[in-house]
């Protein structure tokens, strides 16, 4: 599996890599259970910051992608083929905006929205 980072795209280092993994593991150019190189030696390679790579094991370990073994490694999931066509953040907006549009028609204004959804988020419900 060859990794190619462009520096100059406005889709950012870390979802470039996802999508080049995923896309590897659909064409079976990763098979399930295969290793995949360490944080720090792909962040090497690619001449990356290790936090970037990282972030993007994170989520793909979130998404069945990869899991991680602790200090064996990272490798892909047995069922990674199965999730690769899943897109969290296409369906994480799909899910906000039909609950926000079922919120505006009982009457739910902008700033209610905003104040409820912070927080939602910062654990102040």
């Amino acid at each position: 599996m060859e990794i190619v980072i462009d520096i100059d795209s406005t889709t950012p280092v870390f979802t470039q890599l996802m999508e080049q993994i995923k896309q590897a593991v659909s064409s079976d150019g990763l098979a399930e259970g295969a290793a995949l190189p360490s944080i720090r030696q792909l962040a090497n390679e690619l001449d990356v910051n290790s936090k970037t790579v990282a972030k993007a094991y994170k989520l793909l370990e979130r998404d069945n992608i990869i899991q991680s073994r602790g200090y064996r490694g990272s490798f892909v999931h047995p069922e990674a083929k199965r999730y690769c066509d899943v897109n969290v953040n296409e369906w994480a907006h799909d899910e906000l905006k039909a609950t926000i549009t079922k919120l505006k028609a009982k009457g739910v204004t902008d700033s209610e929205l905003r104040i409820a959804f912070s927080n939602i988020l910062s654990n102040k419900d």
